[in-house]
């Protein structure tokens, strides 16, 4: 054994030995030898195709919905490394059989293709594989020469080494020529069948695989005799080759030639553009639902239509899946030349918010406490440090519910709140919320910031009910926590990593808050097409706002279901108002045409686990006392519970008779003790107007004392107020008119201004006086010698 080791050993160094003494001497021959292996080692570059390629999007199931040619003017889309089965066996038939078994260069092939030419004294047969077609597309600009040839042949047997098969088919396929400007064969199945090229028959896949060969048959009118001859000699190949069968091979062959390229799909224009930004020259697969995109387009443009008679030139619109955020419909802004700012992606643009941020104060102010759903809100003529608010209809009802106000989107009782609940703090609220746009400081804004003083756009606001809605979704499969990953923007890119579950006890807003201002939501009036929409099993049951802002400029609709959210603003690019352009008027007929394309969903369920079921009291919404009548057995967030009781029920005394005593003039045991529900002066004096159901305070006794306070209010102007005097159309100053409130409707009222008397009103306290300009003093007294005092400024303007 140590022998045949020793023998072993002793062979393996002289080799060793021997191969050294050969290398010494012809090392000239070896040092060529190796820079030519090294040359061949690194001949093909880093990347073999370096031209650019169209950015092309997909829907959510792979069908094409925009392709931008590339920046040479090629329509070439990005690699695709899947080559059709029945593509494949054409191109293998029409132009290297031998594919798959040869080394990337075929020397029969060759030799045969060299007699033919020597034979036929021109070039009748090339002879050259895929392979080295391959290596010539990725080498452009070259010339067809002998040396160019050689270095094809070697680059391409280099192909082989680096690459499979399928792969250099693959590469082949991406970038052969199609004719004109068509280079690939999903370009090519696109620009002349408009369809994926997966979907292709027979006769489709044999006429692409003969073009690569003489691109120029393709162009209409053509050739187009040649083309055909061509495409059938392929197809009977393939019959012979068993490939197809013949009553396959004979129907094919009855398919008529593409006549001229087709435009290629364009339906998601402005996401488009937004993807380019990050991922030029690529094929991105989104979350569109191309049905959806497509109808949603439509109902932009039939809108569209009837807008533009009112000089209204641009809307958008988007659809979200709640429980993703995946975006299944996106259009940006209506179609159409750049005359009206078509271009303009409206979904991320800035725009006055109007009304549309009003559920988000309802929904903080439950949130946090400060309310019920019923609280009763001021709604009177208000002037909050010289902003003068008004209802958008200029009327008033005294108090309103809070589901009310935000139902009926009433500016005043809004307004109210915010001013109860704290600018500041709604500003943080929005910040939390990533309204982005919305990046001044609170003073900037002021209580205007409610209807329309901010902007934000429609990707902002979609993004907040989103979160919302998936907030409520999620509430009983987390057992009451908040998943604090649901407030997470839009996504419109396919396979996206899903968020980790981050579980905390609260998030933003609670969930009973966000279920109680949906409540309140599904009681916005439709628009009348919908008005009746309760009495339909088939209509969705949506929480919907509007908004309008400013001028008639933005007209805005957003509403939810339990699956889905759909934004939608109408207006003008440029900021032009145009009159009648409201949220419910342009923006709300949009909005329910496109929820009907969509599936009828479950409502929400309530989120019992923080929900308590208390006595309201049924008049003023609050808490109930034990004076309250009547009172109802309600669900209210549990945060309510810690809001003030009902503080519009007194307990009055009443003879027999009706009227009030006390007991400087009624022995106590004579008394009649009832509940009263009783409102302040001014804002009795609009609500009795409105519910014929309220009963005042009946009057005292005659011989008895009234201890009550004054029953006479000024509703304008304030105190300490600056009035300016306004212009009528002949341009002379007009009269400033005063406002006043008494809780006996039959009281007289007398005037004065500085002491002089200037008259007496009965039933309706209203005077319009001429006043000169500077300081003046305001007296009212009634019959009783109740009176109230109240100094202003009279301010002159030229215009």
């Amino acid at each position: 054994m140590f022998g045949i080791k020793k023998n072993f050993f002793y062979l393996y160094f002289w080799t060793i030995n021997k191969l050294v003494q050969h290398i010494a001497t012809h090392k000239i021959k070896y040092g060529i030898l190796t820079i030519l292996l090294v040359i061949y080692a690194f001949i093909l570059p880093a990347k073999l195709f370096i031209t650019p390629t169209c950015s092309v999007i997909e829907d959510n199931e792979g069908n094409l919905i925009g392709a931008r040619i590339a920046e040479d003017g090629q329509w070439r889309f990005p690699h695709n490394d899947s080559v059709p089965y029945k593509f494949r066996e054409a191109i293998l038939q029409f132009e290297d059989k031998n594919f798959y078994y040869h080394p990337g260069v075929d020397l029969l092939a060759t030799a045969r293709a060299a007699y033919l030419n020597i034979k036929a004294r021109r070039v009748v047969s090339g002879g050259s594989t895929i392979t080295m077609q391959t290596i010539r597309l990725s080498r452009r600009g070259q010339g067809r020469t002998f040396i160019e040839k050689m270095i094809e042949m070697v680059m391409a047997t280099r192909l082989e080494v680096a690459y499979s098969k399928d792969k250099i088919l693959s590469f082949y396929t991406s970038n052969a020529p199609f004719g004109g400007n068509v280079v690939g064969l999903d370009a090519a199945a696109w620009r002349y069948y408009g369809r994926n090229a997966n979907t292709l028959s027979w006769a489709e896949s044999a006429t692409l695989a003969v073009l690569p060969n003489a691109p120029s048959l393709i162009f209409p009118g053509k050739n187009h005799k040649k083309l055909l001859e061509k495409r059938n000699r392929l197809l009977d190949k393939l019959y012979q080759k068993n490939i197809i069968d013949s009553l396959t091979c004979e129907i094919s062959k009855e398919e008529p030639l593409p006549q001229k390229p087709l435009r290629l799909p364009n339906i998601a224009i402005h996401l488009h553009n937004q993807i380019i930004k990050d991922h030029q020259g690529k094929l991105i697969k989104t979350t569109l639902d191309r049905f959806l995109q497509e109808k949603t387009n439509a109902i932009i443009k039939n809108h569209h239509y009837q807008l533009k008679f009112n000089e209204v030139h641009n809307a958008a619109a988007i659809i979200i899946e709640i429980e993703t955020g995946n975006i299944l419909a996106y259009v940006g802004n209506t179609s159409g030349s750049n005359q009206h700012g078509n271009a303009v992606d409206v979904i991320q643009a800035p725009r006055s918010t109007g009304s549309i941020l009003k559920p988000i104060l309802y929904a903080s102010m439950l949130s946090d406490g400060e309310i019920l759903p019923n609280t009763l809100i001021s709604d009177v003529p208000t002037k909050i440090a010289g902003y003068t608010p008004k209802n958008y209809n200029l009327k008033y009802t005294g108090v309103v519910p809070a589901r009310k106000a935000l139902s009926r989107s009433l500016n005043v009782p809004i307004i109210k709140m915010l001013q109860d609940y704290g600018l500041q703090k709604f500003h943080h609220r929005l910040q939390k919320l990533q309204l982005s746009d919305i990046n001044k400081p609170a003073s900037h804004y002021g209580l205007t910031i409610i209807l329309g003083g901010a902007e934000s756009s429609l990707w902002d606001i979609t993004n907040v009910f989103t979160n919302f809605s998936r907030t409520l979704n999620h509430f009983e499969k987390y057992n009451g926590k908040y998943n604090l990953n649901d407030y997470h923007p839009h996504n419109y890119l396919a396979n996206a990593e899903p968020l980790e579950e981050k579980l905390e006890n609260f998030n933003n807003l609670s969930a009973a808050s966000i279920y109680l201002t949906y409540q309140a939501l599904l009681e916005v009036n439709r628009p009348k097409e919908d008005a009746n929409w309760q009495y339909f099993s088939g209509n969705h049951k949506v929480a919907w706002k509007t908004g309008t802002s400013f001028g008639f400029r933005d007209a805005w609709a957003v509403g939810t279901t339990s699956k889905y959210v759909v934004g939608v603003w109408v207006g003008n690019a440029d900021g032009e108002g145009r009159p009648g352009l409201t949220g419910i008027g342009a923006a709300a007929p949009i909005l329910f045409d496109i929820f009907d394309l969509l599936p009828n969903d479950k409502w929400f369920s309530p989120p019992y686990d923080e929900l308590a079921k208390v006595p309201i009291c049924r008049k003023s919404g609050m808490r109930a006392t034990d004076i309250c009548e009547p009172v109802d057995s309600v669900f209210v967030q549990e945060s309510g519970l810690k809001t003030e009781p009902c503080k519009y029920h007194q307990l009055i005394h009443t003879d027999n008779s009706g009227y009030r005593v006390n007991s400087d003039c009624e022995d106590v045991n004579n008394m009649l003790h009832k509940s009263w529900f009783v409102l302040p002066p001014v804002q009795e004096w609009y609500y009795k107007s409105t519910d014929p159901t309220y009963v005042k305070l009946p009057p005292y006794r005659n011989d008895c004392q009234s201890f009550e306070t004054s029953p006479l209010q000024l509703i304008h102007p304030e105190h300490n107020a600056e009035i300016y005097i306004p212009l009528e159309i002949s341009g002379k100053k007009g009269k400033v008119i005063f406002e006043a409130a008494h809780r006996k409707q039959s009281s007289t009222i007398f005037w004065h201004i500085d002491n002089s008397y200037i008259g007496a009103t009965k039933s309706i306290h209203e005077k319009g006086l001429n006043i000169s300009e500077g300081e003046h003093t305001l007296t009212l007294v009634d019959e009783l010698g109740n009176s109230i005092t109240r100094k202003f400024s009279i301010v002159g303007r030229n215009n």
